[in-house]
């Protein structure tokens, strides 16, 4: 046992230590060290995986129990500020002292087993869940599915978001592939809830394969809806005249539609009412995803980080209405698809600040600025580089009129750059008193 560990800082600085590789997909190491430690839940789990859409999924769902009168434990990653955001328990983010505890049981009960980082934390958060007893518990899936650490843990019921083209190096070139492996959180018998409209063939494949009971939109579920309202049909069960989710954006209501339906599929474990369905989804909340953050100039936050969701995020921008500029604060990880990225949302741009992160992972804002300008063909934009995603934030506000807006987007490294000291409320320059 390392004798210097105390705090939940030592543990993590420990787990990073732990093994060559960030990432290692395979479950033989986790489960071989969960069996050890005799893991498991007395309560119904949802597994949550996809490529985009799984932290609001998982909000949505923990919102509704909670309103429901369950008391629920969810595990997402990666976090914006704080390692504790990865586990709220009751609505609250884990106490690190508590999860300290439990990374030390892991370290007694891996014995001589190489965990990844990933892999050691997922192993002390599921085993504080354990001993928390909830009523429910939901987990979010870190990377692809099949092969992901969370995914020794036989789910109730799969949820499985929009499916599109990220951490291909993992997962494989193109969305059959992709869906593959995110089918992988499936089992035969128990609900798996798709809320892709198109999902990729072999997602449908492997549920029949397996003997999964597959709930598909425009078959098992359905939405409806006009500018004020919307309403959702499943299987035995509709509700209608809701409010649209707190959550902002366009596609939210397709991740909503997949949350009642794991709901549905789940009614003889966790009744809900009709009522904590709107008061769960008229009052989620969830940081970094699509927050308009009032002030002068307008800030935006989004953890829009591969084409897929850069592509939702320019729609929504495109959806607030005009500005006079557009400023964007854009930091992201070395291994992503910036192209189309820039091709999508470079019209909407008027102003760029690319910054590097507190990451060896990230892409340098230099190449991101060289990338940026050998696609760029607009002659009224200009670019720029900041060592922090703080430093192009403030660089941004410095440039910018009260009647601009800025937008923060890319990794949650640069999100929860800006939000290390809380939620900026901007003032533009020439606003401040005795300007």
């Amino acid at each position: 046992m390392p004798g210097s560990m105390k705090t939940l800082a030592d543990w993590l600085s420990h787990a990073e230590r732990l093994h060559p590789k960030n990432i290692e997909l395979g479950l033989d190491r986790v489960r071989a060290v969960a069996q050890r430690l005799g893991l498991s839940f007395d309560c119904p789990v949802i597994t949550v995986a996809g490529t985009n859409g799984k932290g609001s999924t998982c909000a949505m769902l923990e919102s509704i129990l909670t309103h429901a009168g369950y008391r629920a434990a969810v595990f997402t990653s990666p976090h914006l500020v704080r390692f504790e955001e990865r586990l709220r328990l009751s609505g609250e983010a884990v106490d690190g002292t508590e999860l300290a505890r439990h990374f030390e049981t892991v370290e007694q009960g891996r014995g001589d087993v190489a965990l990844t980082y990933f892999e050691f934390t997922t192993l002390a958060i599921l085993l504080c869940i354990a001993a928390s007893k909830p009523d429910v518990a939901i987990l979010e899936v870190g990377l692809g599915g099949r092969l992901d650490a969370v995914n020794i843990v036989d789910a109730d019921c799969a949820v499985i978001t929009s499916i599109d083209l990220d951490h291909m190096d993992y997962l494989g070139p193109d969305r059959e592939s992709i869906g593959f492996e995110k089918a992988g959180v499936m089992r035969a018998g128990r609900p798996a809830v798709v809320s892709d409209p198109v999902p990729p063939q072999s997602v449908i494949d492997h549920a029949n394969a397996i003997g999964a009971d597959l709930w598909l939109v425009g078959r098992d579920f359905n939405v409806s809806g006009d500018k004020q309202q919307w309403g959702w049909s499943g299987r035995g069960r509709r509700y209608s005249g809701l409010a649209y989710p707190a959550l902002r954006g366009a596609n939210q209501l397709v991740n909503a539609a997949g949350v009642l339906a794991a709901l549905e599929s789940l009614r003889q474990r966790l009744p809900v009412t009709a009522q904590a369905v709107r008061n769960g989804l008229a009052m989620v909340e969830l940081p970094g995803r699509f927050q308009i953050v009032p002030g002068e100039p307008t800030l935006v936050l989004d953890v829009a980080h591969n084409p897929h969701a850069v592509a939702a995020l320019a729609e929504n921008l495109d959806a607030m209405g005009f500005y006079p500029t557009t400023h964007a604060v854009f930091g992201v990880m070395a291994d992503k698809d910036v192209a189309p990225m820039f091709a999508r949302i470079g019209p909407m741009i008027d102003r760029w600040y690319f910054t590097d992160l507190a990451t060896d992972r990230a892409a340098k804002a230099d190449d991101l600025l060289a990338r940026w300008q050998a696609q760029n063909t607009r002659s009224d934009v200009a670019g720029s580089v900041h060592a922090s995603p703080m430093e192009a934030l403030q660089a941004a506000i410095d440039r910018a009129d009260p009647t601009d807006r800025i937008v923060v987007f890319g990794s949650f490294f640069t999100v929860g750059g800006v939000l290390e000291h809380g939620t900026p409320r901007l003032r533009a320059r020439h606003l401040s008193p005795g300007s």
